[in-house]
């Protein structure tokens, strides 16, 4: 069994998380989400310490009861703290138009492109080319700001385009002069 399998998880303070069959469920005040659990795998909640442990010693136990255990802990970390996700734009006339749920934005194309925001997620503009995604669901908030950054990924020759907060675009440097 993995050591991410092994690990036993605390139930933060104001988290509510029940087992009902196989539907794991962690609840607070931001909201709740669930979680099916793996036939392979069992989850036991006892004195605010959640274990998972593997039902029989085949591979495919042995892995997914690391993934579950991850599951878990995201969605305790989601309903207790949240999760939050920043992206900037980078380019002359780049920019980011949020208004309410809607977010436009302007990348270089003949027309600005407009996404609603999931339900669940919430995004606040730092200033025209920053953008700030929030919600309890990480894997909800990282598809979505992946989807806004397919819209024009950095390119490597000038670093133009729409990057993660902190991301690193390796640059090339270019056609060398002919001699």
């Amino acid at each position: 069994m993995s050591r991410i399998g092994k690990r036993k998880l605390q139930i933060p303070t104001g988290v509510e998380a029940s087992l009902n069959g196989s539907v794991f469920t962690a609840k607070s005040g931001k909201g709740t989400l669930e979680l099916n659990i793996d036939p392979l795998v069992t989850v036991t909640i006892t004195d605010g310490v959640i274990e998972t442990t593997p039902v029989n010693e085949s591979p495919r136990a042995n892995v997914i009861v690391g993934t579950m255990n991850s599951l878990i802990e995201n969605m305790l970390i989601g309903v207790s703290d949240g999760y939050t996700k920043g992206l900037e734009i980078v380019g002359v006339g780049y920019r980011f138009n949020v208004s309410g749920n809607k977010i436009g934005i302007h990348a270089g194309f003949s027309h600005p492109v407009e996404m609603v925001c999931p339900e669940g997620i919430s995004v606040k503009s730092i200033s025209n080319t920053e953008i700030e995604l929030s919600g309890i669901d990480k894997q909800k908030i990282s598809e979505f700001a992946a989807k806004i950054r397919e819209i024009r990924s950095p390119e490597p020759y000038k670093g133009k385009g729409i990057r993660y907060k902190g991301e690193h675009v390796r640059r090339k440097e270019g056609k060398k002069a002919a001699k």
